[in-house]
């Protein structure tokens, strides 16, 4: 069988337990989310280098918007001020990509990016704490676990394919 026909394969089946995890348990994982950690981790190379670093870099990008969501909601200032905050979070976010564990930015925007889509969309109380940190060791997991879902896939597809 050829790669394609495997990942389609190994990435459906794996698409449909992902799915019901998310939608037909109480863990509360987010399905979005997860599909974008599956996504992260073959845009990072795959293979348990993928794995890590998409891991890693999530991480990342969850801590950087979860202190600024909370900053933002602790300041509550005008479209100006927040714009200025997000701004410099962003600085952060990409200046951490000095240290080598945090040099897979998109990654980081991803983390990013879910965590404050979220906390604002589903209208978590951004000026506590308690209740952001929650939300975005929620999203957190969502996305490691989309990592994991990732990187089993890949491992079937290939197994798919030396069957094959």
């Amino acid at each position: 069988m050829n790669l394609i026909n495997a990942l389609a394969i190994s990435i459906g089946v794996l698409a449909a337990v992902a799915t019901w995890l998310c939608l037909g348990t109480a863990f509360g994982l987010q399905v979005w989310a997860l599909f974008i950690g599956w996504g992260s981790f073959y845009h990072t190379g795959g293979k348990t280098d993928g794995l890590t670093k998409s891991a890693i870099n999530h991480a990342w990008g969850v801590i950087v918007a979860t202190v600024t969501l909370i900053i933002v909601g602790n300041v509550a200032g005008s479209v100006t001020v927040t714009s200025v905050i997000v701004g410099a979070s962003v600085v952060v976010l990409v200046l951490g990509a000095h240290l080598p564990a945090l040099a897979t930015i998109p990654a980081a925007v991803y983390g990013y990016a879910s965590t404050a889509a979220f906390c604002l969309l589903t209208g978590v109380a951004i000026a506590d704490a308690a209740a952001a940190g929650k939300a975005a060791a929620l999203v957190l997991v969502s996305l490691i676990v989309g990592n994991i879902f990732g990187f089993v896939s890949e491992k079937v597809a290939g197994a798919l394919v030396k069957q094959a």
